[in-house]
């Protein structure tokens, strides 16, 4: 029974979640799990480019898995027959710029989930396993959205999420960087933690968010730092006409770009640390851990925050 009167909550809005038929659970690497446990896998392939957190379910449920690397065009090297009954291969859209490559693989190969965490506003395919984690694109603590065509008819409890919300208040109240260190606590918090259903409060933010204004903010942001720093990147990449990327992977072998956007307060994430420690290094996976700089072009920024960006980078690129 909800409660009358008393005192006011959060001014949220109550629009459509942009997948309002996914199951909602609380994070992706528990989407996985729920994959894994409501297909009964015993295998499964994974990219040596990705984050440690896919293991967490893995070792959790006891079962075997290998890993395959992959192209420069960060496309698998794998021979998909490989693939048996009760096993699957995991890939993930990276940067949320491999649609068109996602939609050919389902015409070659089966028993494969498409790990969205970079590409919450691709669409699921049929016959293919699917999850996202919004809290990559947008200010939420927690949650995950999944597709999948079996179910796990476990009693999954509600998660709550409003412990979980430090680092998001302090970033408005007093600045990023005051708030990192909680969130990477929050970040910690999530480990381990069982299957629960995405909290209310998760739920209520996803509601209130503008879909539409941020995939046209996005790709707007991309094209424009694309057209401006394309000369300088080898990586080979391309926007196409579905994609709404997660960030701009810029490709530079010099090793003081990141921290000179540091410096001046523009933060960029590493993807993935934990690879440095699986391959060797003249691997290309090696490679773009430690030479992909990862520039923010979500729906926070405008054409000045990003012609800052780029001025950055060829100052330093120049010296």
């Amino acid at each position: 029974m909800n409660s009358v009167g008393g005192y006011f909550g959060l001014e949220l809005s109550r629009k459509n979640e942009y997948h309002d038929n996914a199951i909602r659970l609380n994070t992706g690497r528990n989407a996985l799990e729920y994959i894994i446990r409501a297909k009964g896998l015993l295998k499964i392939y994974l990219p040596f480019f990705s984050c440690d957190v896919l293991l967490e379910p893995i070792e959790r449920v006891g079962i075997e898995y290998e890993f395959y690397s992959i192209s420069e065009c960060f496309e698998p090297i794998f021979d998909f027959k490989k693939i048996k009954k009760h096993q699957a291969l995991l890939y993930i859209n990276y940067f949320g710029l491999k649609n068109k490559f996602i939609n050919g693989l389902q015409d070659i190969a089966g028993n494969v989930i498409i790990d969205n965490s970079q590409s919450f506003f691709s669409a699921p395919l049929a016959q293919m396993d699917t999850f996202y984690s919004p809290r990559k694109f947008f200010g939420v603590p927690d949650g995950a959205y999944l597709y999948t065509d079996t179910l796990l008819f476990d009693d999954i409890k509600m998660d709550t999420s409003f412990e979980r919300f430090e680092h998001l208040l302090r970033r408005i109240d007093v600045g990023a960087e005051n708030g990192y260190d909680y969130f990477i606590k929050n970040d910690k918090s999530l480990s381990g933690k069982p299957i629960l259903q995405m909290s209310n409060l998760t739920r209520s933010l996803l509601q209130s968010i503008e879909y539409p204004c941020i995939i046209l903010k996005r790709r707007e942001n991309f094209i424009f730092l694309h057209q401006l720093l394309k000369k300088h990147n080898t990586l080979k990449i391309y926007l196409e006409d579905e994609d709404v990327p997660m960030a701009y992977p810029f490709y530079s072998k010099k090793p003081k770009v990141r921290s000179q956007l540091l410096a001046n307060k523009v933060f960029t994430p590493i993807y993935w640390k934990n690879v440095l420690s699986w391959v060797d290094n003249n691997t290309v996976e090696y490679d773009y851990v430690e030479n992909i700089v990862y520039l923010p072009i979500d729906q926070r920024y405008g054409l000045d925050d990003l012609i800052r960006v780029v001025e950055l980078i060829e100052d330093e690129l120049g010296r």
